[in-house]
């Protein structure tokens, strides 16, 4: 346990986001500076029904390690059979979801939902501990409410049955992904004297929120998840600011095209080129962001159903843009 607690002091991680970390998004994030990356979170059920969905969501590059599979679910044996499904997937660790906020995974006793259940959480947990031979850590959130704020429960919990690091989104679940994170709970968490890795994560939008938080909470690590949709350069943007204390340049245009084309052209691998263009629309944000008058150029992009069309667009951006005049 030693060894992978060590792994994780001041690292960034890359949060698990359904429909987001794909091996794509995954790899990608990893280039840039991102130490662990997560699969999307995967339901328990769905690896035991042999779902292709959900199978196909345990594919890794070895370009990503150390990367996690999520797994979430309602059911103890169900979780240990995902777990063990997983574990032949050869991830470096398993990370069980009891975080998830959304309706139709929390109303029904996963995710968040354990939240309500802690005996059963624990119960959970530790059965996916003892059904595998790879580290097992836990993502949850404060509580499900601001009167059931459970969260330094939770921690000791996990500590004692064993779980190697545990997450915290620093919002309630009523909060979903919105409304202001409360990251003192980090502290107060390392203050009650728990010694597994605390990971910190919610609202971590830019490199002074990354130094804010290591300096002012301690964290072991810090997770990063709509952050790096909205700038996938945050990873190494941070560790430049935590190395130097003060921002590096922006990416160039240059720079911003590439890794775009190239992200896109691992979507397109991945999911074929109709959909895997469709779904990649929410990235060009990211890749074009703090550019002047952007957003007719993304508008544009995002009417294309075909990958040459955006290719040849982007490259022109990327060789006009200044006479063109978005700079």
């Amino acid at each position: 346990m030693n060894e992978f607690q060590m792994s994780f002091s001041g690292k960034l991680l890359l949060a698990p986001m359904e429909d987001v970390t794909e091996p794509p998004f995954r790899l990608i994030c990893k280039r840039l500076g991102a130490d662990m990356v997560y699969t999307e979170f995967i339901s328990s059920e769905g690896l035991i029904r042999d779902a292709v969905k959900s199978r196909r969501k345990l594919f890794i590059y070895e370009e990503e390690r150390p990367v996690a599979i999520q797994i979430f679910g309602s059911n103890d044996n169900s979780m240990i059979e995902a777990a063990k499904i997983s574990e032949q997937a050869s991830p470096d660790f398993i990370d069980i979801n009891c975080g998830c906020w959304v309706k139709n995974v929390a109303m029904r006793g996963a995710g968040a939902g354990l939240l309500k259940d802690l005996p059963k959480m624990k119960f959970i947990a530790d059965s996916v501990l003892n059904s595998v031979s790879l580290p097992v850590t836990l993502k949850t959130r404060l509580g499900w409410d601001k009167d059931s704020i459970v969260i330094i429960e939770v921690a000791k919990i996990m500590e004692d049955i064993g779980i190697q690091a545990l997450t915290v989104h620093c919002r309630l679940r009523g909060q979903g992904n919105k409304g202001e994170p409360d990251w003192t709970w980090i502290k107060r968490i390392k203050d009650a004297g728990i010694k597994i890795p605390i990971i910190l994560n919610g609202g971590i939008s830019k490199p002074e929120d990354v130094k804010f938080v290591f300096d002012t909470y301690t964290p072991d690590a810090v997770m990063i998840g709509q952050g790096a949709i909205l700038n996938p350069f945050i990873f190494r943007q941070s560790k430049f600011f935590l190395a130097n204390g003060f921002n590096e340049e922006l990416p160039s245009i240059a720079e911003r095209v590439d890794v775009c084309l190239e992200h896109l052209k691992l979507a397109v691998k991945w999911k074929g080129e109709r959909l895997g263009v469709k779904e990649f629309r929410k990235y060009y944000s990211g890749y074009l962001r703090e550019l002047k008058d952007i957003n007719k150029f993304r508008i544009e992009l995002m009417k294309f159903d075909e990958f040459n069309p955006i290719q040849d667009k982007l490259l022109h951006f990327r060789e006009n843009f200044e006479e063109i005049g978005i700079t």
